[in-house]
């Protein structure tokens, strides 16, 4: 006679808070101690030297660059990764296989690797370096080139969110619409938009905060110019190795911080949509 749910989950009182206690040790060392490292740092010498650290010119100017680079690929990927999510779940094509396998790979290939292809394609050796040159345009050590490199990597969050969705709901209530007389626009919006919105808010959010913290590619196309092509995470390495500890840890704490308002707005929206169903 097989167990049931409640019976196989019962172990003796010794098993489970061995359990919960080597759980809450790893997550302590691993996490919580680091973060209250950063933070007594940061604040280790008042509140006024923190923000000090943060007014200070290149500190700012790669708080804005991080910023910028951040509101331009978001808005990309979501575009791009609810046109593929679309795409892939609606309709059969040949090489269908083929673009769902391109969305997963900035997961499998090294950031380092990706900004390493785009200096090789933009650079000024690179395949199409002299043309660029000709036209005066420059991509890599500009922030052209950590736009490029940031849109890479953070590509497959959104479309991995929302094409779930869509291959679960199915297409009937969209052909339900079309066969009413509904627009394409409108049935997007009014249809298929509302249908996925948590996924597309959580893959939003999930892409904005990567595209905040990205350090490798970032590091490989940026130039490391101060004060003009330096984010957040290049800025924080730079204060680093100079032992301006304050202001390392004052930026580590404020990238600290934005990754915690990102993991409590995905719990809020995981807890909405709890809620709605």
């Amino acid at each position: 006679m097989s167990a049931t749910g409640s019976d196989a989950i019962r172990e003796p009182a010794l098993v489970r808070y061995s359990a919960i206690a080597v759980a809450i040790a790893f997550l302590g060392l691993s996490v919580v101690v680091p973060l209250a490292s950063v933070l007594v740092q940061a604040f280790g010498q008042g509140a006024g030297r923190f923000l000090a650290a943060l007014r200070e010119p290149e500190t700012w100017a790669a708080i804005r660059l991080t910023l910028l680079t951040a509101a331009i690929s978001v808005p990309l990927n979501t575009a791009f990764g609810v046109a593929a999510a679309w795409l892939i779940a609606r309709y059969d094509f040949r090489g269908k296989g083929v673009l769902t396998t391109l969305i997963d790979l900035p997961f499998s290939i090294s950031p380092v690797i990706a900004g390493l292809i785009f200096v090789l394609l933009f650079g000024r050796q690179g395949l199409f370096g002299p043309l660029l040159e000709a036209h005066d345009v420059q991509i890599i050590f500009a922030v052209p080139g950590i736009v490029l490199a940031t849109t890479f990597v953070t590509l497959p969050f959104v479309a991995r969110e929302v094409l779930p969705l869509m291959q679960s709901q199915g297409s009937n209530e969209e052909e339900a619409a079309l066969t009413l007389g509904a627009s394409g626009w409108q049935v997007f919006f009014r249809v298929t938009l509302p249908k996925i919105r948590f996924g597309l808010v959580t893959g939003v959010i999930l892409c904005n905060a990567r595209a905040m913290g990205e350090f490798g590619a970032v590091s490989v196309v940026s130039g490391h110019v101060r004060g003009l092509t330096n984010t957040m995470p290049l800025q924080v390495e730079i204060l680093y190795n100079e032992y301006n500890l304050v202001g390392a840890f004052s930026v580590a704490s404020l990238l600290t911080l934005l990754a915690m308002v990102t993991l409590v707005a995905k719990k809020l929206l995981e807890r909405s949509k709890a809620v709605r169903r």
